[in-house]
C-alpha cells in the first residue's frame, strides 16, 4: 500500500550515506576557469603544433627551392640524348602505334636498364601534355630542378679543405651555355655555379642536356641580387674576378689562382653589366690572335677554368 516503506522495492538500498545538497559540486562547476589559452599554448590546437615543429634554417630553405616546374622533353633524337647523357628523366611516354624504329628501341633499352616508367598514351593526350610540340610519338618527363643556396658552395669548399673555387654567370640567357659552363665547372674542380633568379637562363632541359649529365655532380645556386651575393664572397674571404676583354691582367698572369676565387663570366652578347665589372677585384682578360673580340660564355669558362686548374695544381 502507498507509503508502507517495507514494501519490497520502496528504498533504493546504497552503501553510500545520504547527503543533503551537492556538497559545492555544482557551485564550483559553474565557475569561471580563467582567460582562454592563447591558440599557441592548447597542445591540441594546429598553431601549437606549427610552433614545436623543427624549423628548417634559411639555407635549407633556400636549398629546397625548385624551379617553377617540371619539364618535357619532346622528340626521339632529344629524348634519346637526353637518356644518354643521364638527364634525370623520371618517365618517358609513347605514343600509341608509334612506329618502332631504331631510335626507340634503344629507347625502350635504357629505360629498361635504367628501371624507369614507360607509359603508353594516346597521341592526342601526348599532344595535351607537351604542349603540341613536335614530338614523333615520345616524350620524356624530368622533375622540377632543387636550387642549392649560394652561400653553401663555401661550405661546401670548406668541408673539402679546398680553396673555393666558384662560378657566376652575370644575365647569361642561353641554356645550352649554362650547361656547358656546368660541364667544365665539374671537369676542373669547381665547387658550384651562381646564377641570376630573373633575366637568365635557369636549369631546363637543354640546360641538363649540355651538361653531359654534370649537373647532377655540382651544385647549381641561385640568387636574387648577383652583385649582393659578389660581396658577400668577398667578405668570406674570396677574391672576385670578371672575365673582360678590356681586363687589365691577362689570365696567364693571373696570381690569384690559388686562393680563395670566384670567376664571372659575362652575358653573349653585352659580357659583363657595369655594376658586377665594379664590384669584381680584377678584371681578366683572354688573350686571343686575329683579333677576335670574345668567345661565348661556355668557351671562356672552359679556358679560365682549365688555367686556374692548371695554376691551382704548380701550387
Amino acid at each position: 500500500m502507498p507509503g508502507n516503506s517495507s514494501r519490497k522495492g520502496a528504498i533504493r538500498k546504497t552503501t553510500k550515506k545520504p547527503t543533503a545538497g551537492s556538497g559545492g559540486k555544482v557551485k564550483r562547476g559553474l565557475e569561471g576557469k580563467g582567460p582562454t589559452p592563447r591558440a599557441n599554448e592548447r597542445p591540441y590546437h594546429a598553431a601549437y603544433k606549427a610552433e614545436k615543429k623543427p624549423q628548417r634554417s634559411a639555407s635549407t630553405q633556400a636549398r629546397r627551392r625548385k624551379s617553377t616546374d617540371a619539364e618535357w622533353i619532346a622528340g626521339r633524337n632529344s629524348v634519346l640524348e637526353a637518356l644518354r647523357e643521364d638527364v634525370p628523366v623520371t618517365a618517358v611516354y609513347v605514343a600509341e602505334g608509334a612506329e618502332r624504329d631504331g631510335r626507340l628501341r634503344e629507347v625502350f633499352k635504357i629505360v629498361a636498364d635504367k628501371g624507369l616508367n614507360i607509359l603508353e598514351v594516346s597521341k592526342g593526350e601526348l599532344d595535351r601534355m607537351t604542349s603540341t610540340a613536335v614530338h614523333q610519338g615520345l616524350a620524356a618527363r624530368i622533375p622540377s630542378y632543387e636550387y642549392a643556396h649560394p652561400d653553401d658552395l663555401i661550405v661546401l669548399a670548406t668541408e673539402n679543405r679546398e680553396p673555393p673555387l666558384i662560378v657566376a654567370l652575370d644575365s647569361v640567357t642561353d641554356p645550352r651555355n649554362l650547361g656547358a659552363v656546368i660541364r667544365s665547372a665539374a671537369g676542373f674542380g669547381a665547387h658550384g655555379v651562381v646564377i641570376p633568379e630573373r633575366r637568365a637562363a635557369g636549369m631546363t632541359a637543354a640546360a641538363w642536356k649540355s651538361s653531359a649529365g654534370a649537373a647532377a655532380r655540382i651544385p647549381v645556386a641561385q640568387t636574387v641580387n648577383l652583385v649582393r651575393q659578389l660581396k658577400a664572397y668577398q667578405d668570406a674571404g674570396c677574391m672576385v674576378i670578371g672575365l673582360a676583354a678590356e681586363g687589365e691582367v691577362s689570365l696567364p698572369d693571373l696570381d690569384l689562382a690559388d686562393g680563395p676565387l670566384v670567376v664571372v663570366i659575362g652575358s653573349e652578347g653585352d659580357g659583363l653589366s657595369r655594376l658586377v665589372a665594379e664590384t669584381c677585384d680584377q678584371l681578366v682578360s683572354i688573350p686571343m690572335a686575329n683579333n677576335l673580340e670574345s668567345l661565348n660564355a661556355g668557351v671562356a669558362a672552359s679556358v679560365a677554368l682549365y688555367s686556374i686548374a692548371r695554376a691551382r695544381a704548380r701550387a
